[in-house]
């Protein structure tokens, strides 16, 4: 029989940055079922959208604006504050911009390095620091263009690099303190984001043959990886940049 001086066991909390988008409410929904007995907080800008996929999936929601200096700190405090305990975050805000050097602007720069980048490094510092006692996952999200040469892809290429490089330096550094950085890089995923390209025949067919599996992949594809990252199967996995692509970043096939 438990006694008032035993303690009780801690309830997981689980923060996903950007979960009200495609790969985002995959993952909300594959952790409800994984572990129905966590806290899961999603985030988004669109308080509308947001709230109706906090209720489709019962889950806690904050809208964020990521441009706004201290949001993410913010939040993560909040949570911490709230008496969760935090057991992991993934962040899932991007962009996809795909134009050649020559074509793309400052501006355009700017906003890939920032959405992609900055955020990712936003949410490692804001998550550390609340991990700092407790030790937890962190899971960034790159790209398979960060990995393998594919034209007009310059600007995302780069940040996504970065994101790898901000991976496995964060790994190093919070390794003593029980803190598990990893990071997915992921082929074409077909989300609203990235609608505009797979929407056309001619596009989506092109892209199918760059992935040696054949196919586009799924939010849940790369739901069920960041699953596995958060989890406590992989506990002895840090610094690792999961290829979640069809053979996109390192196959190449005879058409």
């Amino acid at each position: 029989m438990a006694t008032d001086s035993e303690s009780k066991p801690e309830r997981p909390c689980f923060i996903i940055f950007g979960g009200s988008g495609g790969i985002g409410s995959a993952l909300a929904r594959r952790l409800k079922e994984d572990a129905p007995e966590a806290d899961i907080v999603i985030t988004g800008r669109d308080r509308s959208h947001l709230e109706r996929v906090g209720q489709e999936l019962q889950v806690r929601t904050t809208v964020l604006d990521i441009s706004e200096p201290g949001s993410i700190d913010r939040c993560v405090s909040a949570v911490v504050e709230n008496g969760s305990v935090l057991s992991g975050v993934v962040n899932c805000i991007g962009s996809v911009h795909l134009k050649p050097a020559h074509l793309t602007s400052d501006e355009d720069w700017d906003s890939v390095i920032s959405l992609n980048l900055t955020t990712a490094f936003r949410v490692v510092r804001a998550a550390a620091s609340a991990m700092m006692r407790s030790g937890g996952s962190i899971v960034l999200v790159s790209s398979a263009a960060a990995i393998a040469g594919i034209p007009s892809h310059e600007a995302i290429a780069a940040a996504k690099a970065g994101v790898i490089g901000l991976c496995r330096s964060a790994a190093a550094s919070y390794a003593r303190r029980g803190i598990r950085v990893n990071c997915i890089a992921p082929g074409m995923v077909q989300t609203e984001m990235t609608r505009p390209i797979w929407s056309s025949e001619v596009n989506r067919h092109a892209s199918e043959k760059m992935h040696a599996l054949g196919r586009l992949g799924a939010p849940e594809d790369i739901a069920a990886a960041a699953a596995f990252l958060l989890s406590a199967q992989s506990s002895w996995v840090s610094g690792e940049v999961l290829s979640v692509d069809g053979g996109l970043a390192w196959l190449r096939t005879k058409s």
